[in-house]
């Protein structure tokens, strides 16, 4: 179930056909889960991974951004794109200590296509914690996991809740993982779309807010995983923002900052142990020089175009509506799970959302 299927329409924009970061022309999203056990431990985990065009990332990069609203977290390649603005690789998402395998699996796979014509590679890769869902001290996610979410990207609908790098998160205290959005602009406002992909590992159930409404407040009765040990919030939050309206790099750096403020609405962004980071990529310009270095045959210059300031502003208010959408969606695609000690982690119901929203005088959208 996911938010509008409940009447829960999130902000004033328009959904794209699919209501996901699929709906940017070209992107596509592919999941590798685990979900198994190993020498008695559960192994919940997985990659998620975004591809910003179809094709080669290498061969038709794009701008790209990042911002980062609480570093508790870790994430490759990030420099490139601030020093750069280019992104040049596939995004992939997964848990805390499988960054570098996953890292070193898209470089091998990037040669694999490429060959020797290429030199260098610095993936982005960004992480949540998922350990007490997952043996994480396994290290159960290898290059398998990633050739089969490279071998799994397509666009149309895309998977959420426990999926993927998903599988083993935890949101708000109840059981969370990969949700997306997505909006597309009036014709004349642009017509650009922008999607956004989420991995929702943050935020204490008290803070949680639906469509403006406190309903954490009203959800206080159901079993938190955290009622004995551990602090809600100790996870993270990554986000995933596209859009094929043509930005320039600090114009995608921009639209990844108003990723915080789908945050905030939903409760989130308040925990010193959430990292939370950002990335926000842009397909609106093409013919952009590709990675390889050394060549005589590229022009000294491309032309390029840009959104004006004075336009730019429906795509902010976008990126906050798809972020603040997608958590929601991720948290009610949910499915129950246990820790390894027993402790459950609850799944947030559609129907029991709705009452706690009728309870504060929320009406269903018509």
């Amino acid at each position: 179930m996911r938010a509008r299927q409940l009447g829960i329409n999130i902000g004033l924009g328009t959904p794209g056909e699919f209501n996901a970061i699929t709906d940017v022309p070209g992107v596509r999203v592919g999941h590798s889960t685990l979900c198994t056990e190993h020498d008695g431990k559960p192994v919940r985990t997985g990659v998620t991974l975004v591809q910003p065009r179809a094709g080669s990332a290498r061969e038709k990069p794009c701008f790209a951004g990042c911002h980062v609203l609480n570093g508790n977290g870790d994430a490759t390649g990030l420099e490139w794109i601030r020093e750069a603005g280019l992104l040049t690789t596939p995004l992939a998402i997964t848990n805390t200590h499988s960054v570098g395998v996953v890292r070193d699996a898209l470089v091998a796979a990037e040669r694999e296509q490429a060959g020797d014509t290429v030199y260098w590679c610095m993936p982005v890769v960004m992480e949540t914690y998922d350990g007490l869902l997952n043996d994480i001290w396994g290290q159960h996610v290898g290059p398998a996991q990633v050739a089969e979410a490279l071998a799994d990207a397509h666009g149309g609908a895309v998977a959420e809740g426990p999926v993927g790098g998903g599988t083993g998160m935890i949101c708000h205290e109840f059981k969370g993982g990969i949700g997306t959005a997505s909006r597309r602009l009036a014709a004349e406002q642009g017509g650009w779309t922008v999607g956004a992909l989420v991995q929702a590992n943050h935020g204490m159930r008290r803070e949680l807010r639906v469509d403006g409404y406190p309903v954490g407040r009203l959800l206080g009765e159901i079993e938190s995983p955290f009622a004995e040990r551990d602090t809600p919030g100790m996870g993270s939050i990554v986000v995933i923002l596209a859009t094929d309206a043509p930005l320039l790099p600090h114009q995608c750096q921009r639209l990844a900052q108003r990723a915080s403020i789908g945050i905030a609405r939903t409760g989130g962004g308040t925990e010193d142990a959430s990292g939370d980071i950002f990335v926000a990529f842009a397909t609106g310009n093409h013919d952009l020089p590709t990675a390889d270095y050394g060549r005589k045959d590229l022009p000294f210059s491309t032309p390029l175009q840009m959104v004006n300031n004075d336009h730019i502003s429906p795509l902010f208010l976008a990126a906050a509506e798809v972020v603040e959408e997608a958590i929601i969606n991720a948290l009610l695609a949910g499915q129950e799970m246990r820790c390894a000690d027993g402790r459950r982690v609850p799944a947030l119901e559609g129907e029991v959302l709705l009452e706690a929203l009728k309870a504060q005088g929320w009406k269903p959208a018509r």
